[in-house]
Parts: structure tokens; sequence; C-alpha cells
């Protein structure tokens, strides 16, 4: 498969000093802005699929009629942390 590339990116000097200081051993600018897209799309995907799950969820409330009300909700998850909370101690 055939590489693409990324338009340029003019940046401020003091964001590509502050990139090129946090660089690891080895990694380049180039790599290192490679990883921030594909972190930034990986992310953007996972955003849309919980926005996707969340409006499903919803219409398929809305259908069959059967909500949860939040506060039995939030109190559910109360109880959840403070059972994880009290198994870390």
């Amino acid at each position: 498969m055939k590489t693409a590339t990324i338009p340029s990116l003019r940046v401020q000097p003091e964001l590509r000093q502050s990139a090129e200081a946090v660089l690891q051993e080895g990694e380049t600018l180039s790599s290192f802005v490679e990883e921030a897209v594909r972190r930034n799309v990986a992310y953007r995907r996972a955003q849309q699929d919980f926005i996707a799950r969340g409006l499903a969820a919803r219409d398929a409330a809305r259908a069959s009629g059967e909500y949860v009300d939040a506060a039995v909700v939030l109190d559910k998850l109360g109880k959840r942390l403070a059972q994880a909370q009290a198994g870390h101690k």
C-alpha cells in the first residue's frame, strides 16, 4: 500500500520547541505528530460510537416506553463505586 502525506502544519515556534522538548529517545517530530493524529482519530471514533450508542438507547427507550429514573441509576452507580473503593482498601 502506498503511503500518503498529511499537509504541512504551520505553528508558532514555541509550540514546535515544546513538542521537540518532549520527544523520547529515537522519536522524531514526524513520528510524534503521526502518533498524535492516530490517537485523535481513535478518540473521535470512540466519541462518535459512544454518541451513536446513546442515541440508539434513547430511541429504544422511546419505542418501548421503558425508562429508568436517573436517581435510580445514580444510586446504583454510587453503590458500585462504594463497593469498588472498599475492595481497594
